[in-house]
């Protein structure tokens, strides 16, 4: 009953676009990398109703249980890793590495070491790296004007004035404004979308040393370092005091029971969470989980039409999904520098930390994002070195 009276249409509006996000953004990846281990339409049909499952499921049973909104996604970093490390392993093997990798993530989470890493870390380093992973996007809404200049500004436009007068349905009149001017100039091509359903296909799993070394540690590695890092970093930035433990560990053990179908890995959002955690999804924090409710919804219905829900979110012309997001993530980039510059003493590893997560640094199939705060952590140590 609680649900239903902390339901808000902004809330749901929230949810859709951190779903357009995340699934627009990497989709295309994930098909790239079922494709690499040789899946072939069905079994990358499975891989979606996996993912979706997973992700639908873990989310929602986590909001619900900490009233807080807990986004699962995919591992992007982990799929682009397949995509160009995954010679001369088939897909059997592939996805015993799979196990392997979610085997490992749910340990790390059940034994509580994750956990006491990141209480280690720094509010303002964790700020400024949600900051510095989100800036792009916020950048985009502006870049996609060069191609689509009336529409987009449009919906910049719409944004501003419905912020100085509804904040709540800011981004939902940007977002309405933006698909009727789609329409409106020939842009959506919803003929391409097709009802198609997905079903489970079980890949009996194959163990090897060179699924082992290739494929299994570095994923392990990759959605540690580059996916629950930033995850958990991104809901301590909004101020939700979640147990980090049940939330690594859930994720692994979805991971690890739905690997034999295709979900190579299972993990917490930090851009597509950020989306359902700001205020736009609704002013009370308190209220927001009923955003990730709806993501953990919509993800279900991935996993349940596949193809055909592929087919929606590619009709949407690049622009406005690029538009929306930045739109969306705008506040909260701006809560993100705010809380990482406060502190005059943590201001400079602080600035450190979004600079080098800006960057887009890449260094050993690892994301900027660990490296952001890599680097921050090193200049507090050198920063607080022999200081009273």
């Amino acid at each position: 009953m609680t649900f239903f009276k902390d339901f808000s249409l902004s809330a749901v509006i929230s949810g859709f676009v951190s779903i357009l996000v995340g699934f627009t953004s990497a989709a295309v990846i994930v098909f790239q990398a079922a494709q690499a281990l040789g899946a072939n339409s069905t079994e990358i049909g499975s891989w979606l109703w996996a993912l979706g499952w997973g992700m639908g499921l873990t989310g929602i049973i986590l909001s619900l249980r900490y009233r807080a909104p807990i986004v699962m996604a995919w591992s992007t970093p982990g799929a682009a890793m397949l995509v160009t490390t995954t010679a001369d392993v088939t897909l059997a093997e592939a996805t015993g590495a799979f196990i392997i990798s979610a085997g490992l993530i749910a340990l790390f989470g059940f034994t509580g070491w994750f956990e006491r890493l990141m209480d280690r870390l720094p509010l303002s380093l964790a700020s400024a790296m949600l900051a510095g992973v989100l800036l792009q996007f916020g950048l985009n809404v502006f870049t996609a004007m060069q191609t689509q200049f009336l529409m987009v500004f449009a919906m910049f436009i719409a944004y501003l004035i419905m912020r100085r007068y509804s904040p709540r349905y800011a981004v939902i009149a940007a977002l309405v404004l933006g698909i009727l001017l789609a329409g409106a100039q020939g842009l959506l091509q919803l003929e391409t979308v097709q009802l198609q359903w997905a079903r489970p296909v079980f890949i009996a799993p194959k163990f090897s040393i060179n699924a082992l070394v290739g494929i299994a540690l570095p994923l392990f590695i990759v959605t540690m370092a580059s996916q629950n890092v930033p995850g958990v970093a991104t809901i301590r930035a909004f101020g939700y005091q979640v147990p980090t433990s049940p939330l690594i560990s859930w994720s692994g053990m979805a991971s690890l029971i739905l690997a034999p179908f295709g979900a190579f890995a299972i993990n917490l959002a930090a851009i597509t969470a950020a989306i359902s955690m700001g205020r736009e999804a609704h002013e009370d924090p308190d209220k927001r989980y009923v955003a990730a409710v709806t993501v953990g919804v919509l993800y279900i219905l991935i996993g349940l039409f596949g193809a055909t829900v592929v087919g929606i979110f590619s009709a949407l012309p690049g622009e406005l999904v690029v538009a929306i997001a930045g739109l969306a993530l705008l506040g909260t980039i701006g809560k993100g520098l705010v809380s990482a510059l406060t502190q005059e003493k943590e201001r400079e590893p602080a600035l450190v930390t979004f600079l080098v997560t800006a960057s887009g640094l890449s260094l050993f199939g690892i994301g900027s994002a660990f490296w952001g705060i890599l680097a921050g952590g090193l200049a507090t140590l050198i920063v607080r070195f022999n200081t009273p």
